[in-house]
Order: structure tokens, then C-alpha cells, then sequence
């Protein structure tokens, strides 16, 4: 995984990794291949071969991996929503911890 944190809130937190569109994908794993942080798995004797295992490594708001997808099976949740969350969260987390506990 890269980074723990974003924006100041846990990684786990954070509802941002790409989803399969499974009757567009065509298992060409260009999104595997070009993904250095072990996002995808393979699975060579299952259907579907190409799953989300680490959905937590992939870095917030990178999408460089749908863009290697000519056929455009991930799509990612938006941004704008994401940030809300984010920032919705921190706010949250500051006033928790401001009240001590």
C-alpha cells in the first residue's frame, strides 16, 4: 500500500478503487500490468480471472488505470462524492477527538 492516510483520514475510510465491469471486460490485464500497487489479482483457474484484491492500495483519485482500458470496464465512484465523504469524515474526526474521545 502506499499511504495510510489521505487528506488526513484512514485509508479504510476512503471508498475510492476501481470497479469491473465484467461483460465489458475482456481479461486483456493491460489494467494489471500497468497498476504498480497490486490493486488486481489474477486468477488464472476462476471465473472471473481479474478481481479488486487490495482495494486499499489503490491511490485516491488515480484512475490511470481505467485509462489503459480501451474498453472502459472500471469505472471509478466519483470524485466530487469522494471528496464530501473525505472531508465530511475529517470534520467528524476532529470534533471526536476535540470532545476527548
Amino acid at each position: 500500500m502506499s499511504e495510510s492516510t489521505f487528506m488526513g483520514v484512514d485509508r479504510e475510510k476512503i471508498d475510492w478503487c476501481p470497479t469491473i465491469d465484467y461483460s465489458k471486460c475482456n481479461d486483456c490485464m493491460d489494467c494489471v500490468e500497468f497498476c504498480p500497487h497490486q490493486v488486481f489479482e489474477v486468477r488464472e483457474d476462476q471465473t472471473p480471472k481479474l478481481i479488486v484484491k487490495n482495494p486499499n492500495n489503490c491511490v485516491v483519485f488515480c484512475r490511470a488505470c481505467s485509462k489503459t482500458c480501451g474498453l472502459d470496464a472500471l469505472s471509478f465512484p466519483d470524485k466530487t462524492e469522494t471528496t464530501k465523504k473525505i472531508k465530511a469524515t475529517r470534520k467528524a474526526e476532529k470534533a471526536k477527538k476535540e470532545a476527548g474521545e
